[in-house]
């Protein structure tokens, strides 16, 4: 059985990485899940969300919701689904772990960015973020070395040309090179 496709988008808080995978889904033709870090942070009940009861307990339990989170992506890929992920990478041992459990699964790696003025415009339309959240988080995106295999830019460009950049670099498993250059300059 050939292993899925994962289409990962990395990039701060308002970058447009929602609004991305919900457009790939659309517009590709086959089946994509999309399972999105916050997914997996916010099954916990409340009092284990660190982001509202920052302790040593709810840390250590978020990070292996995070694992988990990995793991059920490469489950899906092996089963031969495809799948879209999101999230913030702001830590380089969150990538190690990352390419560790992913690393011969055909990952294709797209940084989702855009102007830090437009993050605080979408910040203040949303409503429902810390303003400067993403600001905060530029500093910390990782990895630090920029390997990525294709960038977007969520401002610069619409969503459908950030989506047609992507589909076209899904038609050959030659373009999903990031993942196992960063293994290989690791390991």
């Amino acid at each position: 059985m050939n292993k899925g496709k994962i289409i990962c988008l990395n990039g701060v808080s308002s970058s447009g990485k929602s609004t991305l995978a919900k457009s790939l889904q659309e517009n590709l033709k086959q089946p994509y899940y999309w399972m999105s870090e916050d997914t997996f942070t916010f099954i916990l009940p409340e009092k284990f969300n660190i982001f509202k009861h920052d302790t040593i307990e709810n840390e250590r339990i978020w990070d292996q919701a995070i694992i988990n989170y990995y793991h059920a992506v490469k489950m899906y890929s092996d089963r031969g689904y495809n799948v879209i992920v999101d999230g913030v990478l702001d830590d380089e041992e969150w990538v190690d772990i990352f390419v560790e459990i992913l690393h011969d699964n055909p990952v294709l790696f797209i940084h989702v960015t855009c102007p830090n003025e437009e993050l605080i415009k979408r910040e203040l339309e949303r409503g429902d973020r810390e303003i400067g959240l993403a600001i905060e988080q530029l500093a910390y995106l990782s990895p630090r070395e920029q390997i990525y295999d294709t960038t977007v830019d969520t401002h610069f460009n619409t969503i459908e040309e950030c989506t047609n950049k992507i589909m076209v670099l899904l038609d050959n498993t030659d373009n999903f090179q990031a993942f196992k250059t960063i293994w290989a300059t690791r390991h």
